[in-house]
């Protein structure tokens, strides 16, 4: 499946060209392209540090940044969207860089992940968060006496 987006991509891409350049012409074209490509890397440059400011703030807090961290990775996307030529892959960084949409994927995403967090010192006494997550077919709890080190 992405070796067809891979493939379909610039073929996309070459046909968004020449509608638009059909439409406005080549040099409007373009032009639209630098312009959407600078306005994206000014939005890009702003956006990029308020999310390193939300990480370091999260972890300064002691908090898990994993929002901070999924957005860093969108950030970045956008980032390599952006030096892709080319105005789908411009609206999908420019998409990406907007926080609701951001926080639409992350809701997206959050909703089919577990994130499992282990607090304990190294060598200490396991204590599950939850019990009752022991007890489902698909979670193995290993002991220390259930496996060995190679």
């Amino acid at each position: 499946m992405p070796i067809l987006i891979f493939l379909a991509l610039p073929l996309v891409e070459i046909a968004a060209f020449i509608l638009i350049g059909q439409a406005i012409g080549v040099v409007p074209t373009l032009l639209g392209v630098v312009l959407t490509g600078l306005l994206g890397m000014l939005v890009l440059r702003y956006q990029g540090a308020a999310s390193l400011r939300d990480l370091r703030g999260a972890m300064a807090r002691g908090e898990l940044p994993g929002r901070a961290i999924a957005d860093a990775m969108m950030i970045g996307l956008a980032g390599l969207l952006l030096l892709l030529p080319g105005y789908v892959t411009d609206a999908l960084a420019l998409l990406l860089l907007l926080p609701p949409v951001r926080g639409a994927i992350y809701g997206f995403l959050g909703a089919r992940m577990v994130v499992v967090s282990s607090n304990r010192p190294y060598g200490g006494p396991h204590t599950p968060a939850d019990p009752e997550r022991l007890h489902r077919p698909d979670v193995i709890d290993l002991d220390d006496e259930d496996y060995r080190q190679r």
